[in-house]
């Protein structure tokens, strides 16, 4: 009982802390606020955003492997004071190349640090059989974070300017990932062996990995680069529609509130995660990825006909929900194909792929929108990546027997 306890903290900590990573999200309304209050062009202030992206996807790698040697506390300790740190010295700057420093590179390597140390201790807790659940309420974290800080932030900005809301969100998140990164622990040696005898001594089964992949052995398998280029076609459609969704509501439905869709699809984003995982658990991560794929595919296709607010809201709920799934389905997948010893690592390397797809989504979409006024080539090209995404499905195989 002790030790479902502990589980259960475990999972309730990593949970809150990415309930603070969600501060990636805040980047909308400060990319505005830099613009009018520094004047800076559009194009400087997606900068420390872009490269925060690019750091977060980068440092998994090596941040899992910390997190597999040295344990998540470590990990997320030294993340917390990263982001911390990042944030406040970029209430100190005003030019567009130290904001990359603080922000893009500080603070992308905190968030990374923080999020490779939140999945993988929690769900070592607990059976394979519960993986989607644990790792689906862990990452709903991150989903739910916009719902809160997006109004906070706007709020900071409107009484303090944009200098005080980085220092003020900035100490927040140092003080409080620090604190909750104490209650992240991997369970005893031998917790999965007792785990298994009290399922098996009260009538039920559990599944056992018969081999834990190394980083380096699972590189060999065809069904990492499988996985790899799902993760990375299946985010990019998502993270294509969350970063243009205010300008394609005014382009679509000339509505000038998209901030409301945004808070709208993180709702959805939330509830992707933890159903996904739930549904996983039920049916197996390869058919939970049919279900997403499938899905977000037809919403692209259908999306140049939302032309009012209703139909937009409509789109918003599926993206987000399809989008944040992913964030259950491919975590599960790593452990279910590779084992949980070697989660960390091995799931930063699959990472990657998020950071490739938030690169080419948003950026494809942006240019096809520059060059022809509209998003709908954008909807096609990512329905297209996301059948090919579901097609992979059908041919992907675990590189083991159970």
């Amino acid at each position: 009982m002790m030790r479902n306890t502990r589980g259960w903290i475990v999972t309730s900590a990593a949970t809150g802390i990415n309930l603070i990573l969600g501060v990636l999200y805040i980047w909308s309304i400060m990319g505005k606020a830099l613009i009018n209050e520094y004047n800076w062009t559009a194009t400087q202030a997606s900068l420390p955003y872009t490269v925060c992206i690019v750091m977060f996807a980068l440092v998994m790698i090596f941040a899992g492997r910390v997190q597999d040697v040295k344990g998540p506390r470590l990990s997320s300790t030294f993340g917390g004071i990263l982001l911390g740190g990042g944030l406040i010295l970029s209430g100190f700057v005003k030019e567009p190349f130290l904001m990359t420093l603080t922000f893009g590179i500080l603070g992308g390597a905190g968030i990374g640090f923080c999020y490779a140390a939140t999945t993988p201790p929690a769900v070592k807790w607990f059976p394979l059989e519960k993986k989607g659940l644990i790792s689906g309420i862990v990452v709903s974290g991150v989903g739910f974070a916009a719902v809160y800080i997006s109004p906070l932030t706007n709020m900071l900005i409107m009484n303090f300017g944009v200098a005080k809301t980085f220092l003020f969100i900035g100490i927040a998140a140092l003080i409080i990932l620090i604190v909750l990164s104490q209650l992240l622990i991997d369970p005893p040696a031998g917790h999965l062996e007792q785990m298994k005898q009290k399922v098996q001594k009260n009538g039920g089964k559990i599944f056992e990995h018969k081999k834990q992949f190394g980083w380096r052995e699972m590189l060999k398998t065809l069904s990492f680069y499988n996985l790899w280029v799902m993760y990375a076609f299946t985010s990019s459609a998502g993270l294509m529609i969350i970063g243009h969704l205010t300008v394609i509501a005014k382009n679509q439905a000339q509505w000038e509130h998209g901030f409301y869709l945004v808070v709208f699809l993180a709702v959805f984003n939330t509830l992707g995660r933890i159903v996904a995982g739930i549904v996983a658990d039920k049916f197996g991560h390869i058919k939970t990825m049919r279900i997403i794929f499938s899905v977000q595919a037809v919403n692209m296709i259908l999306f140049s006909l939302y032309t009012s607010p209703l139909l937009l809201a409509i789109g918003a709920a599926l993206t987000g929900a399809s989008y944040g799934a992913l964030f259950s389905v491919f975590p599960v997948a790593i452990a279910d194909y590779y084992g949980t010893k070697n989660l960390g690592v091995n799931y930063g390397l699959l990472f990657t792929s998020w950071g490739f797809g938030g690169v080419i989504g948003p950026l494809l979409a942006g240019g096809i929108f520059d060059a022809t006024g509209s998003y709908n080539i954008s909807y096609v090209v990512s329905a297209v990546l996301l059948i090919i995404a579901c097609l992979l499905t059908f041919v992907i195989r675990s590189p083991f027997k159970k």
